[in-house]
């Protein structure tokens, strides 16, 4: 892609967890990175903390469920930085308490509270459907542009409904899980409508990663979880579209 030194890289929901590792390490490697985050004070942390270990960043108020803030972010970057060529649509919500087995009842489908699973839809799946749509005037202008939408194993359709898979312990959910297996089916239709943009566009498995979502109970640092956003952000002009991956290779619908 384009030379990892001038890129510019924006990553939503940036200021902790998996977001800010992703941000640190795309800066590492030369980018620009513009951290989005709701919280702008964090925002602002997240960004000076890059800087300090040598990086270039800058922080932006961005909410995905607020299209001003989205649509204001959009206008700094043009006007600051001329274009993007990494989007990373990070940021997301668990629900009510998420992708832990012991407290995901009340995202079972039969008692599920509707107004929840509306938020995190609006946060999850209509968000990223905001964000992307707000940058692909910017996306456009890079001579590789790339978009990489953060899913979950638990999107997996093949992964989630076999009794004897990994998965079999999980109680069923009516939020987190569709809301991620949406984000898997918006993920394939961009990338359909945009490969002849030359804008490739895969969904992400960072796998289970110790953040605040989880309760901190993942096994994985939220570096080892940023790798496989890092990879797919940073594909050659040969790399896949409309695919989901995790650090393990491609993952089944």
């Amino acid at each position: 892609m384009t030379t990892r030194e001038h890129a510019i890289a924006l990553v939503t929901g940036a200021n902790k967890g998996i977001g800010r590792a992703a941000a640190g390490q795309l800066a590492a490697l030369g980018m620009t990175v513009v951290v989005g985050a709701r919280d702008l004070e964090r925002g602002e942390e997240a960004a000076a903390a890059i800087r300090s270990a040598g990086g270039a960043a800058h922080a932006l108020t961005l909410d995905v469920t607020d299209a001003a803030t989205v649509q204001a972010a959009a206008q700094w970057i043009e006007k600051h930085l001329g274009r993007l060529d990494v989007l990373i649509n990070n940021a997301g919500i668990s629900g009510s308490g998420l992708v832990d087995p012991s407290d995901a009842v009340d995202q079972i489908p039969s008692t599920v509270e509707l107004n929840m699973v509306r938020k995190v839809f609006e946060t999850n799946v209509f968000g990223v459907i905001t964000v992307t749509n707000a940058m692909l005037g910017l996306l456009r202008r890079s001579p590789a542009p790339r978009i990489v939408n953060v899913a979950s194993h638990a999107a997996s359709l093949t992964l989630f409904s076999d009794p004897d898979g990994p998965f079999a312990a999980l109680l069923p959910s009516a939020a987190y899980s569709p809301s991620k297996s949406a984000l898997l089916s918006l993920t394939v239709n961009y990338a359909n409508e945009l490969r002849k943009d030359g804008i490739l566009v895969n969904a992400v498995a960072p796998g289970y990663v110790d953040t605040d979502s989880n309760n901190h109970t993942g096994f994985l640092t939220v570096d080892e979880g940023a790798a496989i956003l890092v990879r797919m952000a940073t594909l050659g002009e040969d790399g896949p579209t409309g695919g989901f991956f995790s650090e393990d290779g491609p993952l089944p619908w």
